[in-house]
């Protein structure tokens, strides 16, 4: 593949709600730009950019795909990305490394919810982007519909720059409003257009949209204002000068229009791309840090700077393994060579340089600044490592995962299978960061997090598909502790008779209750002897041992201290085992005198969502048994703050989604431990002795 220079260069995210077409639209680009012989189409699996069998299976895109296409002399790498909310990971990765977006919006179903969430994560990174309507052949599309929420619910510098010609069934091109022609599609010709006259039904329209275009690309400009006010007409390269300068200073959201599917309007946006999207070089620099020194330095994308690059996906490939795919910022990166991963402080040896394009691979010599490439089976990289060279090395800031907020239990269908089961989630974990595993050990379970029910099916495939093991889920336990309310003292006697050495030990012990947080402390204020010293460890390790599953449900204790205070012992029957029973004995005999109860873990929560669905999350948080601690205004949302017990948010991700119409996030974190409500508690203890009683 030819190496084309910075300025040539167009790093593109793909972004929208799911069903919007952008993986439509790739197909459409590749096709148009040559890259592929044919339009791949998602609904008969033969896409380009979905490949992967879960993919094809539910006809939704699951993994940001890289399509490099070239058009006009310049190289567009796009990426295509989940329009579902669970993938949200792979979007944030790639906004992370592109220099601009194109965001869909289907003509029919206007700006939907996830829209609005992409919009969000692209004003975070301060892309330039442009808005593409989709679907104008779909019965029910409406431009002007489309159009009006973009700039109500988007953004109120969205501006059209084309008019669709026809709508529905009869849609057949679009008009250029900045050089006044109509681009006119036919069926029979496939990718072919003619450019004419705008049909004369559609001119006061056309020049109604115009005028609207010609006064948002003069405010780019003070000589362009000055000519506007005067009454003076703005020239097509002054229109279009402006329109790119106004839309990488992001005062300009150009809206274009098509249908994807049909491959109308297509080529004018790939002209559109290159025409206002930026280069590397027209973006602001990257501040990075010198892991080094500490100092923090500002990257230049030039091939002559030190190598810099950011490993934005991991994957991995049937056919070459682990593939990692990065984004150069500064330097030259070489097939054939050593690379410092700078996050690990370790070498890595690098194989064959790739050019991925869907699931295909081109072997390149090398990958400059600016652009995009993927090298296959580096040990120790993974997801967000900078890398770069050891003398000299750069740590890129990394990118933001959010938190995942669905949790399942796994446990292995097959007994054999618990290693295997470990090694494939570690392998999937190393691919996408906003998976996460946990080994409870209160609870025996292996949980395994996400961001949402589809986001952890889609992993429980994949370990069946590429690691061979089938895994049944459960809501995970909830990590209940017991304690007692009331100091008690008692006494615990081992003493068995049997011919020859009998055992025999014999204590006293007080336990008090500690302040939630103390943990467990042993103490021993023996006189004169009573117990032995070499047996005094034995029943600190029997009252450890005994704690770990209290008499209510089974759940560790806490929060107490023990005091070994007296007892007796025999010279001969004595033993460690026999003192260490003792002691369970004691505490078990303990526990039951002390005004046990159950505590639960309470979580902190902070709920943002828009103010409309404000009564209903608190209404919902309330019969959750939460507390509400406050609200306040946050990017014109509403953060609700709350404590609610664990037991009641295994599956708020759906909840919270159902509430709100998928507008709402959350997040949550531990707080503190505290008494479970006696009708609660009654329940949860009946559930643990009937699943004792289970075995």
């Amino acid at each position: 593949m030819k190496e084309y220079n910075i300025r040539q260069l167009r790093n593109v995210g793909l972004i929208s709600h799911g069903g919007a077409g952008k993986t439509s639209l790739t197909e459409a680009m590749l096709y148009n730009s040559g890259a592929t012989d044919r339009l791949g189409r998602v609904d008969d699996g033969s896409s380009v950019v979905d490949y992967d069998p879960d993919e094809i299976k539910r006809k939704i895109t699951i993994n940001a795909t890289l399509a490099p296409c070239l058009w006009q002399d310049h190289k567009i790498n796009l990426i295509d990305t989940p329009g579902y909310a669970d993938f949200v990971g792979d979007v944030k990765g790639t906004l992370r490394v592109v220099d601009g977006a194109v965001v869909l919006v289907c003509a029919v179903s206007g700006v939907e919810v996830h829209t609005e969430k992409v919009w969000q994560y692209a004003d975070e990174y301060n892309l330039p982007r442009l808005v593409f309507i989709n679907k104008l052949d779909r019965e029910n599309a409406n431009f002007d519909r489309a159009l009006t929420q973009v700039q109500e619910q988007l953004s109120n510098k969205a501006v059209a720059v084309q008019l669709p010609i026809g709508s529905e069934a009869n849609f057949r091109g679009v008009i250029d409003l900045v050089n006044m022609k109509a681009i006119l599609y036919d069926p029979k010709k496939g990718k072919d257009y003619t450019v004419g006259e705008i049909p004369a039904e559609l001119q006061a329209e056309a020049e109604s949209y115009r005028e609207k275009l010609i006064e948002a690309v003069a405010e780019t400009d003070d000589e362009l204002v000055m000519k506007y006010l005067e009454g003076e007409t703005l020239t097509t390269e002054e229109i279009t000068r402006g329109l790119r300068v106004g839309t990488i200073a992001g005062t300009i959201i150009p809206v274009l229009c098509g249908s994807a599917l049909a491959n109308i309007g297509v080529q004018p946006l790939m002209d559109a791309i290159i025409a206002c999207l930026p280069s590397p070089q027209d973006v602001e620099a990257i501040v990075a840090t010198n892991k080094k020194t500490g100092e923090e330095i500002t990257i230049e994308p030039s091939a002559e700077g030190p190598l810099a690059a950011l490993v934005f996906k991991t994957m991995a490939d049937p056919f070459v393994g682990k593939l990692t795919y990065f984004r150069v910022y500064s330097g030259v990166f070489n097939s054939d060579s050593q690379v410092y991963n700078v996050n690990k402080e370790k070498m890595e040896r690098v194989g064959q340089l790739f050019i991925p394009r869907g699931k295909q691979q081109v072997g390149v010599e090398r990958i400059v600044a600016g652009d995009i490439g993927a090298v296959a089976k580096l040990q120790e990289t993974s997801t967000g490592d900078s890398l770069g060279e050891r003398d000299n090395p750069i740590l890129l800031p990394p990118i933001e995962f959010p938190n995942p907020s669905y949790s399942l239990a796994l446990f292995a269908k097959s007994q054999g299978d618990e290693d295997k089961l470990s090694t494939g989630l570690a392998r999937l974990v190393e691919e996408d960061p906003t998976l996460k595993i946990e080994k409870r050990t209160e609870t025996r379970e292996l949980i395994l997090s996400g961001m949402g029910d589809v986001h952890l099916e889609v992993t429980i495939d994949r370990l069946k598909r590429k690691f061979g093991v089938e895994v049944e889920t459960k809501t995970p336990k909830v990590p209940y502790r017991e304690t007692f309310r009331k100091a008690v003292k008692v006494e615990g006697k081992h003493k068995k008779q049997t011919g020859g050495h009998g055992q025999y030990g014999h204590v006293w012990i007080e336990m008090t209750p500690l302040p939630e947080g103390s943990g467990f402390i042993f103490e021993e204020s023996i006189f004169g002897g009573a117990v032995p010293k070499q047996y005094i460890p034995a029943v600190e390790k029997g009252i450890r041992e005994a704690m770990e599953e209290g008499i209510l449900a089974g759940y560790p204790v806490v929060d107490f201290k023990v005091n070994l205070y007296d007892g007796s012992y025999h010279t001969v029957d004595s033993s460690e085992l026999a003192f260490k029973i003792a002691a369970i004995q004691a505490f078990k005999k303990g526990m039951e005198q002390a005004n046990p109860v159950l505590l639960e873990p309470i979580m902190n929560l902070e709920v943002l969502v828009p103010e409309a669905y404000m009564g209903d999350v608190i209404g919902d948080l309330n019969a959750k048994r939460g507390r509400i601690l406050g609200m306040e205004p946050k990017g014109g949302m509403q953060l609700i703050k709350a404590q609610v017990p664990l037991a009641e948010l295994s599956k708020y991700a759906i909840d919270l989604r159902s509430l709100t119409q998928g507008r709402g996030s959350f997040e949550m974190s531990f707080d503190h431990y505290e008494e479970v409500p006696a009708r609660t508690a009654e329940a949860i203890i009946a559930q643990a002795q009937k699943e004792k009683e289970q075995g």
